[in-house]
This record gives C-alpha cells, sequence and structure tokens, in this order.
C-alpha cells in the first residue's frame, strides 16, 4: 500500500491518497479540488474517508462526490467494526475529543492509522473548539495507547509520527490525567 500526502487549504490540512494495486480512498479532502484530482490520476477511487467535518478537513468533498460517485463514511454511517472496500481492509475506531465525530481509520496489516485532528506529531488536537471535549478525549487517548507501538500515524496537519514516539515523547500520552 502506498500513502501520497496533499497539503491542501489555508490550514494546510493534510488530504491523503490511499493507493493499492491502482485503487485509491481519499482521506480528508480539505480543499484544492484540482490538486487533489490531478494527483489522483486515472486510478479509480473507491470511497472517500472523513475523519471529521470541521471545514478544513472537507471543502473539496462534495466536488469529489460529484466526480468519482462513491460513497462517502464518515462517523454518521460508520460503527467501530472492521471494513473491507475493494482491496482495501481498515478498523473505524471512535476518537471523540477534538470534535464528537472524530474517528480514526486504522489499516491493520499496514499498521497505519489515519487520525484527523486527533493526534499531532508531539501534541493533539484542541478541545476548546465547539463539540470538543477534554474527558472525551483522554478516555481517546487511553483507548490508543493500547495498539501497537510500531503503527505510523498521519494527522490532519503536519508530519506523520509513530505510536511509540507519540507514548514516549507526548505530554498527553504519558499524564492519567490531562485536565
Amino acid at each position: 500500500m502506498k500513502i501520497e500526502s496533499i497539503k491542501v487549504g489555508l490550514l494546510e490540512c493534510n488530504c491523503y491518497l490511499v493507493i493499492k494495486d491502482n485503487y485509491v480512498i481519499v482521506i480528508d479532502p480539505g480543499d484544492d479540488y484540482d490538486k487533489i484530482i490531478n494527483k489522483i490520476k486515472d486510478r479509480k477511487v473507491v470511497a472517500i474517508l472523513i475523519t471529521h467535518r470541521h471545514f478544513d478537513h472537507i471543502q473539496a468533498l462534495s466536488k469529489l462526490e460529484e466526480k468519482y460517485r462513491v460513497k462517502v463514511y464518515e462517523k454518521s454511517n460508520l460503527e467501530e467494526k472492521e471494513y473491507e472496500i475493494f482491496p482495501f481492509k481498515f478498523e473505524v475506531i471512535y476518537t471523540k475529543g477534538h470534535s464528537p465525530d472524530s474517528i480514526t481509520y486504522y489499516f491493520k496489516e499496514d499498521k497505519i492509522m489515519f487520525v484527523g485532528d486527533f493526534i499531532f506529531s508531539g501534541s493533539i488536537g484542541r478541545c476548546d473548539l465547539e463539540g470538543g471535549n477534554y474527558k472525551e478525549m483522554q478516555d481517546s487517548i487511553s483507548k490508543i495507547k493500547k495498539y501497537d507501538d510500531e503503527i505510523i500515524i498521519y494527522p490532519g496537519h503536519g508530519n506523520k509520527t509513530t505510536l511509540k514516539e507519540e507514548k514516549t515523547n507526548n505530554i498527553y500520552f504519558q499524564k492519567e490525567k490531562l485536565w
């Protein structure tokens, strides 16, 4: 599986293309529709995954839906379980805190997580925006800490990291009670 990252929009949201056997899943098409479709090229888009519905993660969504006519997966139509779309297998994990609809997509075979604004390299997403909740963020961190250290984390903004790096160096992962 190949991951291509595209920085989109004024807030430089990471839009990801997850590619396998010429099939593509688009994750968080935040903006810059033309930039995204130019990276997709002639590959077959099979789904769009949304980590949460903050504006900087969905501004190109409606145009992509119209162009590719594929299902959009998000918290409103997903349960915490495993899914399979063509050659892709992933688990959905509810990771509320940054927003009530925040979810993580875990591709277990490849040890990769797409976390939106839940985790950043060395930090976590804001909980002071509408719908954010510090207690739910703490519960989500406790849930994610149980996963394999070798997992690569692809956040909604900034650089990728590993779960081991965050467990070791991210202050929010080291405290029992955050707030």
